[in-house]
């Protein structure tokens, strides 16, 4: 289905106009009196700018909150979580960084939702009612994609037991290049999808893997894995795609999203690897996730790269006990670079997370700071304007771990924990997207049609 190139502009603009949007507002409001809040009036106009997004139906949020009987029965939980600003999640330090979908709450919203809540969550008058967001009736957030992209077969989810990651080849059969700015991931059965990851590989990496499940015995891509480590397991012959990841689901994360201008490769004959992470949930299910793909209509400036900052997984090995174990990874720029995007990844026993910019002076400025890193919710953080990196510079990335019997999400305390790709081994990824500043593809090609 085609779209026009307007329609593409404004979504991909959505975030940066909703963040200057609710700047605008929040130098402005006040909190409503207990005396005066209503639903119509001050909640409601919160909820749809805040909220809305992943609480209306059909999306990964338990409940809609899209009107006042909906809203009306939350009432006391929403403010607990409001107020202890667990709602909406958001986790890097605003002393850091300034970010385009920060969802926080100001503390003025704050104190209008507990004063409504404490006055006895009155409706209100309907005629303050403002008009609802207005969402994709397609079951796509961009609207029907260019290309949807579906697991070849079924997967079989037993209703218990440990379920080793699985992996999935799923031939594009593109005729050509195709440059993707918007991407989105669709769980076949939401209830049993731990999280996703969809990665390329194209043709020059060596033989493609066959449509379906890609066994143990043959080689794959783990994007969460070190290009090191990829190297060692694929041998020498086997080029790496520095690049190969697309895009991710998990709870917090946001689709595939890019300004005009920018967009990732996939390359023709280029097959995708879906990497799923299945949890039984005592019932058996089947699961058949797909992917829809949206193809840039502008001339693509900028190829998006993606890139992991990571640990070597051979060292990482969390002492027994350890309530902050530090783990670090570096990556230095040999051109000029922008960056757009950072999404830090541990599992359970992730404590916080810090990627600081080491310019090549010496100078050093810290670029995003999660002090409670939150496992369940897998943020990314798309940077307000993005950041000139000078020739030379160095990413490092610090973490710290808990693996003490005083973090609740410890499954076990008394090992020594190690790399792994379930939740209850651990990893340490800096994810960074970054485009390069000499590149301009538009004197090179046009975009895909």
């Amino acid at each position: 289905m085609k779209r026009s190139y307007a329609f593409l502009l404004a979504l991909a603009f959505c975030l940066s106009a909703l963040f200057f949007a609710q700047q605008g507002s929040n130098a402005k409001e006040k909190p409503a009196t207990a005396a005066t809040a209503t639903f119509t009036k001050d909640v409601a106009p919160i909820l749809y700018a805040k909220c809305a997004v992943c609480h209306h139906p059909g999306e990964a949020a338990p409940m809609s909150l899209m009107n006042y009987k909906e809203v009306r029965p939350w009432a006391k939980s929403i403010r607990e979580k409001v107020v202890s600003k667990e709602m909406p999640p958001w986790y890097a330090d605003p002393n850091h960084g300034e970010f385009l979908n920060d969802s926080r709450l100001t503390s003025e919203q704050i104190e209008t939702i507990k004063a409504w809540v404490e006055s006895g969550a009155k409706e209100g008058d309907p005629k303050d009612l403002p008009a609802q967001p207005k969402f994709s009736n397609s079951g796509w957030k961009f609207g029907q994609p260019d290309a949807v992209l579906e697991m070849s077969e079924e997967a079989s989810i037993p209703a218990d037991g440990t379920i080793p990651y699985k992996y999935y080849a799923i031939p594009t059969n593109f005729t050509e290049d195709k440059y993707v700015q918007f991407a989105e991931i669709k769980r076949g059965e939401p209830s049993v999808v731990h999280h996703v990851i969809v990665s390329v590989r194209d043709p020059e990496q060596g033989p493609l893997p066959a449509a379906g499940e890609i066994r143990a015995s043959a080689q794959r891509v783990n994007p969460e894995a070190a290009g090191q480590q990829q190297q060692r397991s694929q041998g020498a012959r086997r080029a790496v795609n520095q690049d190969a990841m697309l895009v991710g689901w998990a709870p917090g994360m946001d689709p595939l999203t890019l300004k005009p201008g920018n967009a990732k490769l996939v390359k023709k004959g280029s097959v995708l690897v879906f990497q799923m992470h299945y949890t039984a949930t005592g019932v058996a299910a089947k699961d058949r996730t797909k992917i829809g793909l949206y193809f840039a209509k502008a001339p693509v400036e900028k190829r998006m790269f993606t890139r992991g900052v990571t640990v070597d997984p051979y060292k990482l090995a969390i002492p027994p006990g350890d309530a902050n174990f530090e783990s670090r990874s570096s990556y230095t720029f040999t051109e000029d670079v922008h960056l757009h995007m950072f999404m830090p990844h541990m599992h359970v026993r992730g404590k916080d997370f810090e990627y600081k910019l080491v310019y090549p002076d010496g100078k050093e400025k810290i670029l995003l700071k999660v002090p409670k890193y939150d496992f369940n919710w897998q943020l990314t953080y798309f940077v307000k304007e993005p950041i000139a990196v000078p020739k030379g510079s160095r990413i490092d990335c610090v973490a710290h771990h808990d693996n003490s019997a005083n973090n609740k999400f410890n499954p076990d305390p008394t090992i020594t924990v190690r790399w792994g790709d379930q939740t209850w081994e651990e990893m340490m990824i800096g994810w960074i997207d970054y485009t390069i500043d000499s590149q301009d593809l538009r004197t090179q090609q046009t975009a895909s049609k």
